[in-house]
């Protein structure tokens, strides 16, 4: 144990405390088991680190926070690791990375049987399942997931200047009022475009000048580590799946031809859409369909876009599709927030949210036919910097968490 505080105190003594993520204040910290998913790079390992040191003094051997991947866990078992942890007085256990060891599920249910007064916290990749197999956690853990940085948190950790979140219908039932207040105190504008090139994971603030390399690095580890491992995907085909990806990062969204991908990738059909559903859930990409009461798992897609602006940067071999990036930025916001986003169909807007608005995305010219029929229809608008009607800055839609 005296190896795990070592290195707890090396990793809580170094956490950097001028920012925290909106997740911090959303998360019941009482429960007794929490599980928090996302993607690699997101700040998982920050967020807790950051919620010990905001509420533990220095040396407080009641708490411990220690990753699953540690040289440690060769030799003792994580209920082994928890028995002695409860029996010297610990009563906050944070359990990092915990996807990297094996049979997890098993023995943190074994943990929250045991003992009744441990507060147990886990993080994991977003592939993992906590409510799968033989320990059936979903009775016993809460789950959150934890998306990259918001334009409104990218904003805080770039100037300084922290902005509440609006709710969506705060933000279309007042526009205007909204973008005046956020321009009376920054330029949107000056840092959008940075934004969607290099802003959504929270280590750009580390290695400004290598973070392409570093959003390579993170696309590399899922694919090769994270699905080979919990996806079954065959060590051979990682490099197909990487071309998937390049393909994707320049295909034109309306036009979803999986055969012809396939062919180009050098992979079946049905492959494909199970690389697809995979490369989805690592949170690499998103899948769009009219109506996601009536989809099943190997559906094609209607529409597919990278999961965020920055990964089409990185990924494209040749000078991203304004209009992609736009769509590309609007969803990845909206579901940050918690919204159920989907694709319009071709006669109406782009996007239709929560099953009632209709979100159509464009730059600066951008009209309403395509949305002049709906009750609730909005256009997101690049390029400008005041909302006028239902028209609205796609900056806006940024500031949601």
């Amino acid at each position: 144990m005296e190896k795990l505080f070592a290195l707890h105190d090396a990793y809580i003594s170094q956490v950097p405390m001028e920012f925290t993520r909106g997740l911090m204040d959303q998360i019941n910290w009482n429960t007794r088991l929490i599980g928090i998913k996302g993607p690699k790079g997101v700040g998982k390992s920050t967020l807790m680190q950051q919620y010990i040191k905001k509420n533990f003094k220095d040396g407080d051997r009641h708490v411990l926070y220690c990753s699953a991947d540690a040289g440690y866990f060769a030799e003792h078992t994580l209920v082994d690791t928890a028995t002695r942890f409860v029996q010297t007085g610990g009563t906050n256990l944070f359990i990092d990375e915990i996807h990297k060891y094996d049979n997890w599920s098993r023995e943190l249910k074994e943990i929250y049987d045991l003992f009744r007064n441990l507060r147990v916290v886990v993080s994991g990749s977003s592939l993992i399942r906590f409510n799968d197999g033989q320990a059936d956690l979903s009775r016993r853990l809460v789950e959150y997931e934890m998306p990259g940085l918001s334009f409104r948190e990218y904003l805080w950790f770039e100037t300084g200047i922290k902005i509440e979140p609006v709710t969506l219908g705060q933000l279309l039932d007042d526009p205007a009022g909204f973008c005046l207040g956020i321009v009376r105190q920054l330029r949107p504008l000056e840092h959008f475009g940075n934004y969607l090139k290099a802003g959504y994971y929270p280590f750009y603030f580390e290695e400004k000048g290598v973070y392409q390399n570093k959003v390579q690095g993170v696309v590399n580890y899922i694919i090769e580590s994270e699905l080979t491992a919990h996806r079954n995907l065959e060590v051979g085909n990682t490099r197909k799946v990487k071309a998937l990806l390049q393909v994707l990062s320049q295909i034109v969204p309306y036009q979803v031809d999986i055969s012809k991908i396939s062919r180009n990738i050098g992979i079946q059909r049905p492959t494909t859409l199970k690389y697809m559903k995979n490369l989805e859930e690592a949170k690499l990409i998103r899948r769009l369909f009219t109506n996601l009461e009536t989809t099943g798992d190997l559906q094609k897609p209607d529409k597919i876009l990278l999961d965020n602006p920055n990964l089409i940067y990185t990924l494209s071999s040749e000078k991203p599709e304004i209009g992609t990036v736009r769509e590309c930025f609007l969803c990845n916001q909206l579901a940050g927030a918690g919204h159920r986003v989907e694709y319009g169909g071709m006669k109406t807007g782009d996007f239709r949210i929560d099953g009632c608005r209709v979100i159509e995305v464009g730059g600066p010219d951008k009209g309403f036919s395509q949305v002049k029929g709906e009750k609730e229809g909005y256009v997101a608008a690049d390029g400008i910097e005041s909302a006028v009607f239902r028209k609205i800055p796609l900056w806006a839609f940024g500031f949601l968490y």
